[in-house]
């Protein structure tokens, strides 16, 4: 199967309590454009992360709000902050980096929250079943042009509100397969 890959670069999802204390009480996300997948959005809200080692400024918030706020950066981001994050499914933040979040009503101290999101493949329920793949599983996606990779454990979600199928890797990810916003691929069982 062939499928569309995008690049997932640092973000991060908050809760609607921690957007209040960054932003302010009552404060509601903006958005600054929409994603591929219907209600979902890069909003214009952007926020600063810093460890006592390091700092990245103007990191984007992605809408709509979560149940509990969470931390995507690359390894590359990892190094500059003087983090070392665990390489999770998203949402499983139980161990995962601190580090505080400056926005410009608030800050924001997050005793776990960071990490390295594991490549993933967003498949819609009909796609799933043509392949006769299943929620969880990993898979390989061979990616081609001139610098020709496969990724290996490339884990399948299945989800009824994704209408099309969309592989996630990170930057440092796309800059090794030379992805520059957009790339093509193909799925095929692990070794």
């Amino acid at each position: 199967m062939k499928i569309k890959i995008e690049v997932s670069a640092r973000h991060i999802h908050l809760s609607p309590k921690d957007l209040e204390i960054l932003f302010g009480k009552g404060y509601e996300l903006t958005v600054f454009k929409p994603l591929s997948y219907p209600g979902y959005f890069a909003a214009n809200e952007t926020v600063t992360l810093e460890t006592a080692r390091g700092t990245i400024e103007r990191v984007r918030v992605l809408g709509p709000e979560r149940k509990q706020t969470q931390v995507e950066i690359s390894q590359t981001d990892a190094y500059k902050l003087g983090l070392n994050p665990p390489v999770r499914e998203s949402g499983n933040l139980a161990g995962s980096e601190k580090v505080t979040l400056i926005g410009p009503q608030g800050r924001l101290d997050l005793p776990e929250g960071a990490i390295i999101a594991w490549r993933h493949i967003h498949l819609c329920p009909a796609d799933a079943a043509e392949c006769g793949l299943k929620d969880k599983q990993t898979v390989s996606v061979k990616v081609g042009g001139e610098r020709e990779l496969v990724f290996h454990q490339v884990l399948i979600r299945i989800q009824p509100e994704f209408f099309w199928s969309t592989m996630h890797i990170d930057t440092d990810e796309a800059n090794a397969v030379g992805i520059k916003g957009e790339g093509k691929g193909e799925i095929f069982p692990e070794p």
